[in-house]
């Protein structure tokens, strides 16, 4: 059964069953579908994520943006294994309780590993792929990940990670640190976000990859977005998925850290609209 939510909170939509976990969604636009999943920063929420390219993307698709279990509004059930098994369970099951047979599929960072192991592990669910920033393949532990992951709350802690997020100074404000400050210290939030990615942190980035046979072997169309001063996840990172990925295209952005959907919202939703032309 899908609930729609009258809270304000332009963070909380609709919400549904998804492999037994109550799932918050944003769900807009009409035609194919396509499948947004969000990163793992500090009080994150597919909202806060994809808030200025869900418009422009609904404008020729379906766009469908869950919160992911351990963050934002979904539920946290009690005593939940966060790992990729239970993500890739309550991604397939949000699909069948749509009734979609098949997506595109967009991951950011830590959604980038979550739907490169839909894809390995349930292909015909996919229909093109996009990785952004994405983790999912081996690397050594940057300053700025392990940042992320070990952020304790506080406005000086967030106010220095968005440093870290974005290149472009003008979209890092004492506003927006409060805002995410505030978002990071909602009941539950911060507890299930320590739980997923204690130190030591290099485990849970070997945990997150997926074997590279498997990654080698997807027959999907796959568009490879990386930015260049990308201070969290390297941008080898992609340099490796366009080569191991056999029918991949690689678009990195210049002047651009980790938040390419924010910092180029109106060009990354273009890029991931346009279907490829035929060979």
């Amino acid at each position: 059964m899908c609930v729609s939510s009258s809270d304000h909170n332009p963070e909380i939509a609709k919400s549904i069953d998804a492999a037994g976990i109550r799932t918050n969604y944003h769900d807009l636009g009409s035609g194919k579908p396509v499948l947004l999943i969000h990163g793992s920063g500090p009080g994150v929420s597919a909202w806060a994520n994809w808030r200025l390219v869900m418009p422009e993307l609904a404008r020729h698709a379906r766009v469908i943006a869950p919160d992911m279990v351990g963050f934002g509004f979904s539920d946290r059930p009690a005593n939940i294994q966060y790992g990729m098994d239970t993500w890739v369970q309550q991604a397939i099951g949000l699909l069948d309780a749509l009734g979609i047979a098949q997506t595109d599929l967009v991951g950011n960072s830590f959604g980038g590993a979550l739907a490169l192991a839909i894809a390995i592990r349930h292909p015909q669910r996919v229909r093109r792929l996009v990785l952004m920033g994405s983790v999912g393949v081996p690397f050594a532990l940057t300053p700025g990940l392990d940042a992320v992951w070990g952020y304790e709350p506080s406005f000086a802690a967030m106010r220095r990670l968005l440093d870290i997020f974005a290149h472009d100074r003008q979209l890092v404000s004492d506003e927006l640190a409060t805002l995410r400050y505030q978002a990071s210290i909602r009941p539950g939030f911060q507890e299930s976000f320590s739980a997923m990615f204690p130190a030591p942190r290099q485990r849970w980035i070997d945990a997150l990859s997926s074997p590279e046979e498997d990654i080698r072997r997807l027959p999907h169309e796959t568009l490879v977005v990386h930015g260049r001063e990308d201070q969290v996840i390297p941008l080898t990172n992609s340099l490796i998925l366009s080569d191991w990925i056999p029918r991949a295209q690689l678009h990195v952005y210049g002047q651009c850290g980790h938040w390419t959907q924010i910092e180029h919202a109106a060009r990354f939703a273009w890029l991931v609209s346009a279907e490829p032309l035929p060979l």
